[in-house]
């Protein structure tokens, strides 16, 4: 690793982990296909996508969990959701981790261009979000929080990703769970995907540790301050923001695809 290859890994997991935390994702969206294109553009270290996906892996748990300290005192952060959806997520991702290192790179890539279209399409089909109301008791499907969960969590596995970039809209759009506990509770359930996908992904030698680390680095700073700044934007906007960067990440997947 030279220091432009450092620079750039930690810019990467700065802007991805601002970013994450803000609207309550774990990152992978944003950094997976940086992490792909953005080294070989400036001349440094080419990744490959089980590398990538390792490397992820690990930056997901870090910008996770500098995400949900800072909403620890927001409220926002619901037990039960959390416990019904992590639980569930948490053996997904650890099947998903231990069997990714079978498929081949197009196919990481072919289950991301999936995943962001379908997340793509919950945000685009999303009508107005539901708000928090203060004093209303938090009701949800818990089968099919459950299931859902557990699905995401084995493809996000592969990918070591959280998940939260089709975990939020699908608890927008079908689970309908208000948006400011879903950005919060998001980051948790995410979190605990990340622990699974991480365990799988070490466990199969997919994990490049010092560049892990740059980005640990870069996540541990960078996530708390986009926590911060995103409780106090309008959720509308924050909706939309990842829309378009989903969108973005997915139209670059499929041009290399096809």
């Amino acid at each position: 690793m030279d220091f432009a290859f450092i620079i750039t890994l930690f810019n990467i997991g700065f802007f991805g982990s601002f970013i994450s935390g803000m609207i309550g994702i774990g990152g992978s969206v944003i950094n997976y296909p940086m992490l792909l294109y953005i080294p070989p553009l400036m001349g440094t270290m080419a990744l490959t996508a089980h590398e990538v996906s390792g490397i992820s892996a690990i930056q997901v748990f870090f910008a996770t969990l500098g995400g949900v300290w800072a909403y620890r005192k927001s409220g926002f952060l619901q037990k039960s959701l959390i416990m019904y959806m992590g639980s569930s997520i948490l053996i997904g991702s650890i099947m998903g981790s231990c069997l990714s290192h079978l498929i081949p790179e197009k196919g990481i890539n072919f289950i991301y261009g999936i995943l962001a279209l379908i997340a793509v399409i919950l945000m685009l089909v999303s009508k107005k979000g539901r708000e928090d109301i203060e004093g209303e008791e938090l009701t949800f499907n818990k089968w099919l929080a459950s299931s859902l969960a557990f699905n995401i969590g084995g493809v996000a596995g592969v990918l070591g990703a959280g998940g939260a970039f089709i975990l939020v809209p699908i608890m927008l759009v079908i689970l309908k769970i208000p948006t400011r506990i879903t950005i919060a509770s998001s980051l948790a359930i995410t979190l605990i995907s990340s622990i699974g996908a991480t365990i799988g992904k070490i466990a199969t030698g997919q994990v490049l540790f010092l560049p892990a680390l740059v980005l640990t680095i870069a996540s541990l700073l960078a996530s708390p301050l986009g926590a911060k700044i995103g409780q106090k934007v309008n959720t509308k906007i924050l909706q939309w923001l990842l829309a378009l960067l989903i969108l973005a990440t997915a139209i670059k997947i499929w041009e290399d695809l096809i």
